[in-house]
């Protein structure tokens, strides 16, 4: 079972890739099994989840602006909520939820407010 220590490890991890659009590497957070739960509908195993994350570095690509609004660990579940702003989007207000399983996120939501430029 994964402890805070993990947790913040893992969402670390996670946040340096998406802040750096590297898609290798964010991926290296997920297995096959994992499911990410959108607005959308769900999204399952790491072919859907690279097209999902490929969607977000176009709207959030390396250098826009990013703020994190809240961010909040407990055992092996990370929330995050933030605003960004890129040339193409502005999201005055995002989410997510990560549960993990060991060291891989095996169920994430996520959810944003965005309004195209």
């Amino acid at each position: 079972m994964a402890t805070n220590n993990v947790t913040e490890q893992v969402l670390n991890h996670h946040l340096t890739a998406f802040g750096g659009n590297d898609l290798e590497e964010i991926l290296k957070d997920y297995t096959e099994e994992s499911e990410v739960f959108t607005p959308n509908g769900p999204l399952k195993g790491l072919d859907a989840i690279r097209k999902m994350f490929e969607d977000f570095f176009y709207a959030i690509p390396t250098g826009s602006t990013f703020k994190m609004k809240q961010l909040s660990v407990a055992g092996t579940i990370a929330y995050i909520a933030w605003e960004s702003e890129s040339p193409v989007a502005k999201i005055p207000i995002g989410t997510d939820t990560f549960f993990l399983e060991g060291d891989k996120i095996r169920f994430h939501t996520v959810a944003d407010y965005r309004i195209s430029k």
